[in-house]
């Protein structure tokens, strides 16, 4: 049976996800000891939930766009090849 192989360490998933959980972690608590009214905490709050799942959503386009285009890659290649074996027959 073959084994699945990781692109990442355990330990740079923990740090990855243990640096977000910090920062945002940091930032309730100075959202929460800010002096001024609910009406602007909830302004920032609703900007900094926006800011961080438009910063998931982006990197997964990110990297989805680079694995579409390295299979475009690959399969035109493949198809380069042949077609070039196919004409020098």
């Amino acid at each position: 049976m073959k084994k699945k192989a990781y692109r990442n360490s355990p330990a740079f998933i923990f740090l990855s996800w243990g640096s977000f959980a910090f920062f945002v972690a940091l930032m309730m608590i100075g959202l929460y000891t800010l002096k001024e009214p609910l009406m602007v905490k909830g302004y920032y709050l609703m900007g900094s939930v926006g800011l961080i799942s438009s910063s998931f959503t982006l990197a997964k386009v990110i990297r989805d766009n680079q694995e579409d285009e390295d299979r475009y890659n690959t399969l035109f290649r493949a198809t380069t090849e042949e077609d070039e074996a196919n004409n020098i027959k």
